[in-house]
């Protein structure tokens, strides 16, 4: 009998705590998401990061770029704290972190842990005292470090030196290869000066971003091969809509079967006034298709055919995964264990009842040319038959009384062969 497994033992990393958020060492990965508000505009800024995690980001980084923008960020925290949200805060430094850390010790109180881009933080003879200024500010208030190597802003000198080095090579490889090499050294040299200067590796995440698929799941395996430091993952400039989303989700989603990874952003280009949590949703919906973390309730519905030319079943599906969605910050508090509940919603008799009856509940509606008859099926078995124009309202409501009886505090723990 073939065996079948899910994703590989996870790489074995350091632990690295974010504020309150455990980060590697055998912990759930952890959804990130980034806020593209100015950070000077404290209340804006404020109002996006508590968006950001109430939709479920467990941290969030927001860009620290100037003066005015360190200065808001105890502004923001203390915000923050008044709307009852505590998420962690990190903040991404680029050229001047050292000093808008020097000059506003508030801000580098404030945030949670310091991203700084070894590729940036300084050139020449300023590189190595800049990056040491940081880390040792980070010592100072007892803060992690992500150290995150871009594609976009590579350390040149090292990429030069490599370059060289292989075009002496007797066996020289390709130049893309060279520039992987390139960001694995940048993110490990960088970390171990990090050490050297007197931060532990449990303060230490590491990053190399890329914008290719298979970029980045060589630069990453490369990164869990040779070190235990807690790795972000990301593919940057993923793009806009469904593109950043299956580019994303297939970079992603090889490394975590490998067990690679311990914490996740999604970086979407959102649509003009677009949603800024979507990110946080493709996060979420990727870790639980391939069965790392459960967040929400599962529906699943069919796509549609010729046999349901009726749009009643699409309404229904989208009813049902927005209402459980937008209903799971007060299901989770009342409904331990909601989040594992399997919920589908399918178009005709073809594949209807057999998926439905797979599922805790579900409902095979009436395709094309069928009986306006619906059967609901709950635990397997069919419970009833639903008919006429209250239809969804009624499915909703048999969804909501299954909950209560199976989540709630008389039926708490009771699970679906029971």
């Amino acid at each position: 009998m073939m065996e079948f497994s899910g994703p590989a033992e996870r790489h074995r990393t350091v632990a690295v705590k974010v504020g309150k958020v455990t980060v590697g060492g055998g912990a759930p990965v952890v959804v990130q998401s980034m806020t593209n508000t100015d950070t000077a505009d404290a209340a804006a800024t404020a109002k996006q990061v508590a968006a950001l995690a109430r939709a479920g980001s467990e941290i969030v980084r927001i860009t620290v770029d100037r003066d005015e923008a360190a200065a808001a960020v105890p502004h923001i925290k203390e915000q923050l704290l008044k709307m009852n949200v505590d998420v962690p805060i990190v903040g991404d430094f680029h050229y001047i972190g050292h000093k808008l850390l020097a000059d506003h010790p508030a801000c580098a109180e404030a945030l949670d842990k310091y991203r700084i881009n070894p590729g940036n933080v300084g050139f020449k003879e300023k590189k190595d005292r800049q990056f040491g200024a940081i880390v040792e500010t980070a010592i100072r208030h007892d803060k992690p470090v992500r150290i995150g190597a871009n594609w976009g802003s590579l350390d040149q000198e090292l990429l030069t030196h490599l370059m060289d080095e292989n075009s002496r090579s007797n066996h020289p490889v390709d130049a893309r290869d060279v520039t992987r090499e390139a960001m694995v050294q940048s993110a490990l040299l960088s970390a171990e000066r990090a050490e050297e200067i007197g931060l532990p590796r449990s303060k230490i995440i590491l990053s190399a971003k890329v914008s290719a698929v298979q970029d980045l799941i060589g630069v990453y395996g490369e990164l869990a091969r040779r070190s235990n430091y807690a790795l972000h993952l990301g593919l940057t400039e993923a793009g806009m809509g469904s593109k950043g989303i299956v580019a994303s989700s297939a970079a992603m989603g090889v490394l975590l079967q490998q067990g690679i990874g311990d914490t996740i952003r999604i970086s979407l280009t959102p649509e003009p006034n677009g949603d800024r949590t979507l990110e946080v949703k493709v996060a979420q919906e990727l870790l639980q298709t391939v069965g790392l973390r459960t967040f929400v309730p599962l529906v699943a519905a069919c796509p549609g055919c010729g046999r349901t030319t009726s749009t009643t079943f699409q309404e229904l599906a989208a009813s049902i995964q927005g209402f459980i969605r937008d209903s799971m910050p007060e299901w989770k508090t009342r409904y331990p264990g909601v989040e594992g509940l399997n919920v589908a919603v399918m178009g005709c008799i073809v594949n209807g009842p057999g998926e439905s009856k797979h599922a805790d509940i579900g409902i095979s509606l009436p395709g094309t040319g069928e009986q306006p008859t619906a059967p609901v099926f709950i635990d397997g078995k069919k419970a009833m038959t639903l008919r006429g124009p209250t239809l969804a309202a009624d499915f909703q409501r048999i969804v909501v009384d299954y909950i209560e009886q199976r989540f709630g505090s008389g039926g708490a723990g009771r699970t679906a062969a029971e």
